[in-house]
Order: structure tokens, then C-alpha cells, then sequence
């Protein structure tokens, strides 16, 4: 996702919902790692509130609190249907990931059919490089290399990106790839795009490749904008399965003080 999702106040839930969709499970477990701001727990509320109310197991990956919860990461990560990784430095969190055995675990993850997501940094990540903005300006990151290319995100809310994005690509910095505005995303599939969707219309997602001349070309794709249907399709699942979680959780909750 180039943006948006559920750390966007007042957004639309569409692309987390889609995120769930692509799992294929009833009640699919799902993690979210915030490593990108540094285990900022007002994207983990975020993401609680809203998760906690669809038929799901929601978790969160504290890389910063292992001691605190004593959880083997990489062990979690691998028994999830769905990890949603979000927003911040991709630089810094690409580092720790590599510490503590992540990038390996993510690879894993990957390789064994875990639905992979997230939004900004944690959408890039995926790639061969995207382009970070931790440092002050936009410059290009190394990426975990599970996608080919390269991906910019934000490119409708920090326009000052995609000039340095086609600088990077026509000097080879960064591999061909794409630029997404926020509440636009790529799904893919085996390695390959298999389409792009967004929550709102008019949400861009653009091809951009070398021209071989120093300059780049650039393609809009084709996105589709994600039905009411599919916006509420976990919502209209059974409210008394939500009801049980919701006090499983509670109970595990107090049992675990």
C-alpha cells in the first residue's frame, strides 16, 4: 500500500479488509509489526481498533520489547496467515529485522503462502529498494528482495519523492518499478502483479521504468477500486463468532495477568 489503511484517521477499512480477504481463512491470524516506528504503540491502538472488531486473531510483534513478552519471532511469525507490517524508517527497520533474524523469518513466511502486507516503509521493504525518507531527503534502500524492482509510495501526499524516485531509476540506483498514492496498492502474486486496487477512486499506481536515453517513462496501470461488497465482506460475517473472540481475548487477557 502506498499509504492509508488503518493508521490513517478516518480512512476506509477496503485494503485491511482485503488484507484479510487474501488469507482464505474464516477467522485468519494476523500480526502486525511495527518495528518502521520504533514500536509506536499509537499505530498498535490503531491497529487494534480496528482488527478487533472483524472475525480475526490480531497480534503485534514487539521487536522492542522481547524481553517483556517473551515471544520467539520468528516462531510467531511463521504461524501466522497474514503479517501487516507498518509505516517509518525502512532504513532502521530492515536493520533491526536483519538483528534479530526477521528478514529471514519474513522470507520463510513468504515462501510458505503467509499473506505479506503493509503500508510506506512497510510496503517497500519487500522489494529489491524503495525509496526512504529517514535520513531527511529521499534516497534509495536496500530492500528483503522477495518482489523484483523497486517501489516509491506516498506519491499523491509527499510529491517531492517521485522526482528523486525517476533520478534514482535513470541512474540505476533503483530497479524499474512503481509509485503508489496512498489508499492505492499491488497485490502480487508468485512473483508477479497480478492488479492494483484502492480504497477511493481516482487512487494512482504508476509504472515507472528507464528509457535508456537518462529519463524515465512512466505507465498509470489499471486499478481497481475495491465494491461496497468487498468493503464489507468480513464485516457481514456472523457477529456472535466477533462476540466469542471478543471475550476469549478478554478471558486470555486476564489469565495471562
Amino acid at each position: 500500500m502506498g499509504g492509508g489503511g488503518f493508521t490513517r484517521p478516518g480512512s476506509s477499512a477496503a485494503l485491511d479488509r482485503f488484507v484479510l480477504s487474501l488469507t482464505h481463512k474464516p477467522v485468519p491470524k494476523i500480526c502486525f509489526v511495527p518495528t518502521a516506528s520504533g514500536d509506536q504503540r499509537d499505530q498498535a491502538m490503531r491497529f487494534r481498533e480496528r482488527f478487533d472488531a472483524w472475525p480475526c486473531e490480531p497480534s503485534i510483534l514487539w521487536l522492542f520489547h522481547l524481553a517483556r513478552d517473551r515471544v520467539d519471532p520468528a516462531e510467531h511469525l511463521l504461524d501466522q496467515d497474514a503479517i501487516y507490517v507498518g509505516g517509518g524508517s525502512m532504513r532502521n527497520m530492515l536493520a533491526i529485522w536483519r538483528e534479530h533474524g526477521i528478514a529471514q523469518a519474513m522470507r520463510g513466511a513468504w515462501e510458505s503462502g503467509v499473506v505479506l502486507a503493509g503500508l510506506s516503509a512497510g510496503a517497500m521493504c519487500w522489494f529489491e529498494g524503495g525509496l526512504s525518507m529517514s535520513g531527511g531527503a529521499p534516497e534509495p534502500v536496500r530492500g528483503l528482495g522477495l518482489l523484483g524492482g523497486s517501489l516509491s509510495v506516498h506519491l499523491d501526499s509527499e510529491p517531492e519523492r517521485i522526482s528523486a524516485y525517476r533520478a534514482a531509476i535513470s541512474s540505476g540506483s533503483l530497479g524499474p518499478g512503481y509509485a503508489a498514492d496512498d489508499c492505492a496498492a499491488l497485490l502480487f502474486e508468485d512473483g508477479a502483479l497480478r492488479e492494483c486496487v484502492a480504497s477511493r477512486e481516482g487512487a494512482r499506481v504508476v509504472a515507472v521504468r528507464g528509457d535508456g536515453a537518462g529519463g524515465v517513462d512512466e505507465v498509470d496501470l489499471p486499478v481497481r477500486v475495491l465494491s461496497e461488497v468487498e468493503h464489507g465482506r468480513h464485516a457481514s460475517k456472523d457477529l456472535s463468532a466477533v462476540s466469542e473472540l471478543r471475550a476469549l481475548r478478554a478471558a486470555r487477557r486476564r489469565w495471562e495477568e
